[in-house]
């Protein structure tokens, strides 16, 4: 028995035939006979092609160029949900939103009709068209939106939160609540450089009682007669570090420092031991300070009586007992230490040691001194000083 080989016809001739009947206005049966096929089959290919017009898929092989190149979408689609870039239930499940849906048909645009591939998702392109619209129209509003936060905080030099740029932003007509503020600012990597608020300890016990000796008679007429110390605070990354400093009356120089990220007495014994070794132990020597937890210790105590200095405190709660630390940490403050403070504790311990060493002591003019620096006026004294001793 010979074996029958079934005839295959390509889209291109499916497509041809049908067209006869459907555009050129001839019967089925003149159709068939020009195409030298049969009557049920011809008449099989009229009815898909008027499928696939009507936008319809058939269950066949689709024989129309649209309904092809949505054949192959699908075949594309089904690619990438193996590979996890649509949801894996598929495209057309009620668990995949029409935004993804949208997403996709963008992201297939590039190699297909816009058309096709809204027929292969089966949404219509005018609703398409709308998201597009709508997308891009939000997108050009959140650019607009994080340029301005920037801005924001650029002119604040860093140091405006989230409050402060709401409100800045919202004065340029573009309303933004302090919550989004926050939020965009954590989007855009921006953080408040702006110190917190330095809080005191209160002292818990009454300190030993120790006169205030100087009483504000800062003019002295020799280095090394009286010292002065007082701790005051830079920000450093993301904390307080605490600067102590020994400041001699006589010429306003400071003769020893020390930084440390904690307030306490090793501190202040750290800048005294420094200023005592720097100035090769002199003898004799006034130390006048606050009424500070870390001066009034045991341990800084000791350490003054072990290097022989007198001890003198200000009084309660009067700063200006104190008057020429105040001014050397404002100026420091006001000159150097950046407003914003310093990015890391090297940092800062570097700079201010080059304020204390270069430019105030060496470089700036104090009023003062007669408009001399801190190093000139002690030269001049030890120089004035060798010409008294020579002429006796």
């Amino acid at each position: 028995m010979r074996s029958t080989t079934r005839k295959t016809f390509s889209a291109e001739f499916k497509l041809e035939a049908a067209q006869l009947v459907l555009d050129k206005n001839h019967s089925i049966i003149e159709a068939a006979k020009a195409m030298n096929v049969g009557k049920s089959t011809m008449d099989k290919w009229v009815r898909q092609l008027k499928l696939e017009r009507q936008g319809g898929t058939p269950k066949a092989s689709p024989i129309t160029p649209e309904q092809i190149e949505i054949r192959e979408l699908k075949k594309q689609i089904a690619r990438l949900e193996e590979h996890n870039l649509i949801p894996k239930k598929g495209y057309r499940s009620l668990d995949v939103r029409l935004d993804e849906q949208f997403a996709l048909i963008s992201q297939l645009k590039q190699s297909h009709s816009i058309l096709t591939i809204c027929n292969a998702f089966k949404v219509h392109r005018s609703s398409y068209k709308y998201w597009l619209k709508r997308k891009d129209h939000i997108d050009a509003d959140f650019t607009i939106l994080c340029s301005e936060v920037k801005a924001a905080h650029r002119i604040s030099n860093g140091s405006a939160g989230a409050r402060t740029i709401a409100q800045l932003v919202t004065n340029k007509g573009i309303k933004l609540s302090r919550y989004r503020a926050r939020n965009l600012m954590l989007k855009l990597g921006l953080v408040s450089c702006q110190q917190p608020k330095h809080a005191y300890r209160k002292a818990t016990q009454e300190h030993v009682a120790i006169p205030n000796t100087l009483n504000r008679q800062f003019a002295v007429t020799q280095p090394d007669q009286v010292w002065c110390g007082d701790v005051t605070y830079v920000w450093v990354g993301n904390r307080w570090a605490y600067l102590a400093v020994v400041l001699d009356l006589f010429s306003r120089k400071p003769v020893g420092w020390a930084l440390s990220l904690s307030p306490d007495s090793e501190l202040t014994c750290k800048a005294l031991k420094m200023a005592f070794e720097l100035r090769a132990q002199p003898e004799n020597v006034m130390y006048h300070s606050d009424q500070g937890s870390h001066y009034t210790s045991l341990k800084f105590r000791q350490l003054l009586w072990r290097l022989q200095i007198e001890q003198s405190i200000s009084r309660r709660g009067n700063c200006w007992d104190n008057a020429p630390m105040e001014r050397f940490f404002r100026s420091l403050k006001s000159e150097w230490v950046p407003a914003n403070g310093y990015g890391n504790f090297t940092e800062a311990d570097k700079e201010i040691t080059n304020y204390i060493t270069g430019y105030y002591s060496e470089t700036r003019p104090h009023q003062y001194n007669g408009g001399l620096t801190p190093n000139e006026s002690e030269r001049l004294y030890w120089n004035d000083s060798k010409t008294v001793a020579n002429f006796t």
